[in-house]
């Protein structure tokens, strides 16, 4: 077995491969693979006139992509797992491009354990053997981007957001008509927020005490911080036993159920409610809120039946008036009122342009598309190139930076559904949440809500 690589070494050989200039090069020689790929392809695949060769060209080339996908963000790693994250889910992404990335979820390269042992030791005061009874060298998961070993990686995460805000300037100029780069703002703002392990370790305190404050048993199980081992470069939290959530297919067939029968329907959906429900109350009630559900950060308790647990936390604080502003669109949804939904895209300083001929509707399926977990009828997965995509036809001018976090996370729930194989309305299951915090900001009257059996049951929460 070859000796560990002591710090310095580590030092060298990270600040060697991880220059500003090479990651800058190497982003831009390999997007632009991609991207020339693609769009080289779609002028082949046009002169095709059979739709059964057209899909398995179509196959071939997501194949193709999907493995220099993979290559760069895992080459790359840090904040493109991150993106590898985002981009890999089967409500977005070609099928072939969420088996590929699906492998890079919380599976960053782990960290030498000489390294863990210094920055531990030197953050909390104290030898290692001094601190706990004992401390396994294999790590049970690896961080994707706030790894204490790499020096000046903060610096290079900047250099990577940079490329990547470039990048959006450009794809939103030309083949989606998003503003992609206030998204790409809010993620700079995010990427120092991770670096910060005592603001991480606050935000989950808040959010454990939020959660069994606000329901007679939480929806989800968050873990204890230890709060004398905490510091901005470490911490130390409760340890609690559980199951992958993209492992739970595999866990039910285990236990001898089928899982594509009505029991595991069952268990995925009451999963899928905990979890949600968990969500819309901090979203909607709050504004304070976990902003990263991916699959690497949820296990499912084995202590319970559809218990969620979430290992990670990083808060994200939504203003009041974009909390507000966000439930009003919530019971547009829900409703089915697109009126209210272009009142309330107003309000939030959501910006569009229509370019078709039945704006409402279009518009309309925008608004599902972006902020519910169930896609709108007749679409299967979210295909931004496609000139049917309503993103062709409403075209996002401004989308304020605070509101990104709403979107990933409902983008990032949905990517669950779809790859659990359960479909449903986060916008249905929010409604009564959402009319609570129109009531009690006194902009709904208890007319206002929709049945008489709503109103009291509505009420009963309140009391």
């Amino acid at each position: 077995m070859p000796p560990l690589l002591d710090f310095k070494d580590i030092q060298e050989k990270l600040s060697t491969q991880f220059r500003p200039w090479q990651r800058s090069f190497q982003f831009w020689v390999r997007a632009a693979d991609i991207y020339t790929g693609y769009k080289v392809f779609q002028l082949r695949v046009s002169l095709v006139k059979d739709e059964e060769k057209q899909e398995a060209m179509w196959e071939g080339q997501h194949e193709l992509a999907a493995e220099k996908i993979y290559a760069m963000c895992s080459d790359l790693g840090g904040f493109f797992l991150k993106v590898a994250q985002i981009i890999g889910k089967p409500d977005l992404a070609p099928a072939a491009w969420v088996r590929r990335l699906v492998t890079l979820y919380d599976r960053a390269p782990a960290t030498p354990f000489d390294a863990v042992k210094l920055v531990l030791e030197k953050e909390l005061g104290r030898s290692i053997e001094d601190i706990f009874e004992r401390f396994d060298v294999e790590p049970l998961g690896s961080a994707s981007i706030a790894q204490v070993q790499h020096p000046g990686v903060q610096d290079l995460m900047m250099t990577d957001i940079h490329n990547l805000q470039a990048f959006a300037l450009y794809m939103q100029k030309t083949d989606i008509k998003f503003d992609l780069f206030s998204v790409t703002k809010e993620m700079e703002k995010q990427i120092g927020y991770e670096f910060d392990f005592t603001r991480e370790a606050n935000a989950m305190e808040r959010i454990r005490q939020f959660l069994y404050e606000n329901n007679k048993t939480s929806p989800v199980l968050v873990p204890r911080v230890l709060k004398d081992m905490v510091s901005r470069r470490a911490f130390v939290m409760e340890y609690m036993d559980g199951i992958p959530i993209l492992n739970l297919g595999d866990e039910i067939a285990k236990r001898g159920i089928n899982p594509g029968g009505k029991i595991a329907a069952a268990a995925k959906q009451n999963i899928l409610k905990s979890l949600t429900l968990a969500y819309g109350q901090m979203i909607l009630k709050s504004g304070f809120f976990h902003a990263d559900p991916h699959p690497g950060n949820i296990l499912i308790s084995k202590g319970s039946k559809s218990g969620c647990l979430v290992r990670l936390w990083a808060g994200e604080d939504l203003p009041d008036k974009l909390r507000l502003g966000y439930a009003n669109l919530v019971l547009a949804i829900a409703d089915g009122d697109p009126i209210r939904a272009a009142e309330s895209y107003r309000e939030l300083g959501i910006d569009t342009l229509s370019k078709c001929e039945n704006e409402m509707q279009e518009f309309f399926r925008l608004a599902q598309t972006m902020f519910d977990t169930k896609l709108p009828p007749g679409v299967a997965m979210l295909q931004p190139f496609s000139e049917d995509s309503s993103i062709k036809k409403i075209s996002v001018e401004t989308f304020p930076e605070e509101l990104y976090s709403v979107l990933r996370t409902v983008h990032l729930l949905r990517g669950l559904s779809v790859g659990l194989g359960i479909s449903y309305s986060c916008a249905e299951q929010w409604r009564p949440i959402a009319e609570e915090a129109l009531y009690l900001a006194g902009r709904l009257k208890d007319t206002d809500l929709k049945t008489k059996r709503r109103r009291q049951s509505f009420f009963r929460r309140l009391l």
